[in-house]
């Protein structure tokens, strides 16, 4: 069914895209009664929105691009998440301040369609799902870089705040407060 669903998807934006960059000059270079600027302006639009998606593209790519592993200079310890204002069997010895991690995700037109489809026909819009929990990841992760520069031991009252941004673009907020922690009770 994914592959189904992966091609349809697939016919779905190139066909979209023919129609812009195809259909669109076809008739603005055929069409003889249009004036000079409305063909100007329609050849800028579809130049325009395709220089756009190549940039987006060239973006993802570098961004996807495998990275060196860093050098690991002493092992850290994984950094403490709570969602309460306590730690069983620690004591906060001193609060460093609010921490948040922030991150915008879309999902890409053809998941857009397949999304779309299944909030018609109903069941769990596993597009969606997948785009929040890497979202989740990229914010939580932002968070802890931030505690980890102000030298926390743990991160107390962590939330996690979502907003729709434009279409299918979430916008995900975690927070939480940074903390020192006492050594732990024996």
């Amino acid at each position: 069914m994914k592959t189904l669903r992966l091609i349809g998807s697939l016919a779905f934006v190139l066909g979209l895209f023919t129609v812009i960059f195809a259909g669109i000059p076809w008739i603005v270079y055929h069409e003889p009664i249009l004036p000079l600027w409305l063909k100007v302006a329609a050849y800028g639009l579809v130049g325009g929105i395709l220089l756009v998606l190549i940039t987006v593209a060239v973006e993802q790519r570098k961004a996807k691009a495998p990275e060196k592993e860093p050098e690991v200079v002493e092992s850290r310890p994984q950094m403490l998440l709570q969602n309460t204002a306590e730690v069983p069997g620690r004591q906060v010895t001193e609060v460093l301040g609010l921490v948040k991690g922030h991150t915008i995700f879309a999902i890409w037109l053809g998941r857009d369609l397949s999304a779309l489809v299944r909030l018609v026909l109903g069941g769990e819009l596993i597009e969606y799902t997948e785009m929040m929990g890497r979202a989740r990841k990229v914010a939580t992760g932002r968070m802890i870089a931030q505690a980890e520069e102000l030298g926390a031991d743990a991160i107390i009252n962590v939330r996690f705040m979502t907003t729709s941004v434009i279409g299918s673009a979430a916008e995900l907020l975690a927070y939480g407060t940074a903390v020192k922690l006492s050594s732990l009770a024996s």
